[in-house]
C-alpha cells in the first residue's frame, strides 16, 4: 500500500505544493497538503501547528517546511504520527522523498584524518589543547605534534600526554630523532616521518611508525622499510610523500600508484598540505580530487595542515570528502549528489522557482511587506500591486520607499545585497536565511540540530 503522507504548508506555496504534488510518482504516496493557515512557513509555530491540525490525523508520516521553527520529536509524540523537517525549498521535496535521487548515508569513511598543529612547540599548553579540540570537533581522528627544526619543545612530553588524556590519538612528527624517540616513550601513537635507518626510534613503544622514503623520491628504499617492519611485526603507515605543483606532483601521484601496485595490503597516507596551502584555489575543490585519488587508490590516511587563511576549513572539507568519496565508491557511482557542502561557491540548482513561480506569488500577496527572492532572469522584489526585477540591490533601491525608515532600509540593504552575491554566483537565495556557503563557514545552529 502507498504510505500516507501530509504535508504542511502555508497560504503562498499551497498552489505550488498542490502542483508537486499532482507531479509525484503514483504508487509511492498517498500525499496531501494541508495549509495550517499561515502565509509562510516562518510563522509556523508550535502553538499554531498543535491547535490548528485535526486529530486523529490520517496520515503515517507528517513532513513539514525546513524553516518552520518546529520540534518535530515533541509533535511526533503530541500526535502519536511521525513529523519530520522537510527541506527547505519545496522544489527539493522530490528529493527528500527519494523520488529523484537518493538520500545518501553518509555516516561512514574509511579514512583517517592526521590534522597537523605546525607550530606546537610555540604554543602555551591551554592554547594547545584548544587548537587540538577545535581541530577533532572538524573531524580530525589524529592530533599531529608538528616540531619546528630549531626550536626546542621541551613541553612535547606534557603535550602527548595531555591530548591523550582527553582521549585523542596523538602523532609526532619530527626531523630530531631524538624528539621522535622522546614522543614515542612519551605515548604517541604514531611517529611521522621515520625511514629504514631510524625505525629503531619506536624500539619497546606501542608507537606506529609513518615510514618515508629515505631519499626523496625512492620508493625502493620505502619498501625495504616496509619489509622490515613485517619482518619484525611492527605495523606501519607509507608515506611516498606528495609534491606541489611544478616540483614533482605528477610524479608523485604516479609514485603512490605505484606503491600500491607493489604493496596492495599497505597502510598508505598522503598528506595533501603541499597541493591545499600550496595553490592559491579554493580548497574544498583541491581536497575533493586529492581524496578521490585517495579513495581509488586505497589510500586510508591522510595528513591534512590547516594554516593559511584560504585553508582555514579544510579539515571539515577532507571530513566531507571522505565520506562523500566512500559512500559513491560503495555504490560504484560518481561523486555526484552525494552532499553539497563542498560545492561552495556555486550551487547546482541555484534557483528553486521559475520568474512564472515568483509572478504568480507576488499575484497572491495582500500586504504592503517587500519580499524578496531570484530567479535566472535577476532579483524579483514585490509586494501587493508591485513587482520589479532588476540585476542590482542598488537598481531596486529608487523604488522601495524606505527613504525615512532606516531600520527597514538596513533591512532590505542586507537582503538585496546578499540576493546580489547569489544571483552572480549561481548560489541559492532565501529571505532571511543566510547563503550556504557549505564547509567553508560553520553550519547554523539549526543546521546542526537537525537530524
Amino acid at each position: 500500500m502507498s504510505e500516507r503522507l501530509l504535508l504542511l504548508t502555508g497560504h503562498l506555496a499551497a498552489p505550488r505544493l498542490d502542483r508537486l504534488i499532482a507531479g509525484l510518482e503514483p504508487g509511492r504516496f498517498e500525499a496531501r497538503a494541508l495549509d495550517v493557515g499561515v502565509k509562510v512557513a516562518a510563522l509556523m509555530t508550535m502553538p499554531i501547528v498543535l491547535r490548528r491540525l485535526p486529530r486523529p490525523l490520517e496520515a503515517e508520516r507528517v513532513i513539514f517546511p525546513g524553516r518552520a521553527p518546529l520540534d518535530a520529536a515533541a509533535l511526533t509524540q503530541s500526535f502519536g504520527v511521525k513529523f519530520e523537517r522537510g527541506p527547505d525549498e519545496l522544489a527539493d521535496l522530490p528529493r527528500h522523498l527519494g523520488l529523484a535521487g537518493r538520500r545518501p548515508d553518509l555516516s561512514r569513511h574509511d579514512m583517517r584524518i592526521f590534522a597537523e598543529i605546525v607550530d606546537a612547540p610555540l604554543l602555551a599548553p591551554a592554547a594547545l589543547l584548544a587548537r587540538a579540540r577545535a581541530l577533532a570537533a572538524e573531524g580530525a581522528d589524529v592530533i599531529d605534534l608538528g616540531c619546528r627544526p630549531g626550536t626546542a619543545f621541551a613541553g612535547l612530553e606534557a603535550a602527548v600526554r595531555a591530548l591523550k588524556a582527553e582521549g585523542l590519538a596523538v602523532s609526532v612528527d619530527s626531523g630530531e630523532p631524538q624528539e621522535l624517540r622522546r614522543g614515542a616513550l612519551a605515548g604517541a601513537d604514531f611517529l611521522l616521518s621515520l625511514t629504514e635507518h631510524t625505525l629503531d626510534l619506536r624500539e619497546d613503544t606501542a608507537a606506529v611508525p609513518v615510514l618515508i622514503p629515505a631519499v626523496p623520491g625512492d620508493v625502493d628504499s620505502l619498501v625495504r622499510a616496509a619489509e622490515m617492519a613485517r619482518a619484525r611485526s611492527i605495523p606501519v603507515v607509507l608515506d611516498p610523500i606528495l609534491d606541489p605543483i611544478h616540483f614533482g606532483f605528477t610524479a608523485s601521484l604516479l609514485r603512490y600508484a605505484a606503491l600500491r601496485e607493489r604493496l596492495p595490503e599497505a597502510e598508505i597516507l598522503m598528506g595533501t598540505g603541499n597541493l591545499t596551502e600550496l595553490t592559491d584555489a579554493d580548497s574544498a575543490g583541491v581536497t575533493a580530487v586529492l581524496l578521490g585519488i585517495c579513495s581509488e587508490l586505497g589510500i586510508r590516511n591522510v595528513l591534512v595542515v590547516q594554516v593559511s587563511p584560504h585553508t582555514r576549513r579544510t579539515v571539515a572539507e577532507h571530513d566531507l570528502a571522505r565520506r562523500l568519496m566512500f559512500a559513491a565508491r560503495a555504490e560504484a557511482d560518481l561523486p555526484r549528489g552525494y552532499a553539497d557542502g563542498l560545492l561552495q561557491v556555486h550551487d547546482r540548482s541555484p534557483f528553486t522557482e521559475t520568474a512564472a513561480d515568483i509572478a504568480a506569488l507576488a499575484a497572491a500577496v495582500t500586504d504592503g511587506n517587500w519580499r524578496i527572492a531570484t530567479a535566472p532572469d535577476g532579483i524579483h522584489v514585490y509586494k501587493r500591486r508591485t513587482h520589479r526585477v532588476a540585476s542590482t540591490a542598488m537598481a531596486h533601491y529608487p523604488a522601495l520607499g524606505v527613504g525615512g525608515d532606516g531600520a527597514h532600509a538596513f533591512y532590505l540593504g542586507g537582503e538585496l545585497a546578499r540576493a546580489e552575491i547569489a544571483l552572480a554566483l549561481g548560489k541559492r537565495y532565501a529571505q532571511d536565511s543566510p547563503l550556504d556557503w557549505g564547509c567553508a563557514a560553520p553550519r547554523s545552529e539549526r543546521d546542526a540540530d537537525d537530524p
